[in-house]
């Protein structure tokens, strides 16, 4: 079982390669449990209104490389408020 910040390493790495299971860890990690869950999104809450969304998709078993993107601009930011307070 791979690790959290093993994880976010590679998806800095390679966006395109990660799985979409790692992927709802890391949001699971640093966002709680998906607010929604039963459809083919997974949407988690964040403390800001707005972008950067936390909205993933399964493709394939894969994640999509852009949502992977938008979760480290998120991870990003969390960490920026948490560094700033």
């Amino acid at each position: 079982m791979a690790k959290i910040d093993d994880i976010v390493a590679e998806m800095r790495r390679n966006p395109k390669g990660i799985r979409f299971g790692d992927l709802c860890k890391v949001c699971e990690h640093y966002f709680g449990e998906a607010r929604q869950a039963g459809s083919s999104h997974r949407i988690y809450k964040t403390p800001w209104r707005g972008d950067p969304r936390v909205n993933i998709q399964d493709s394939k078993g894969q994640a999509k490389a852009y949502q992977v993107r938008q979760v480290l601009k998120a991870i990003d930011r969390l960490e920026a408020n948490d560094d700033s307070e």
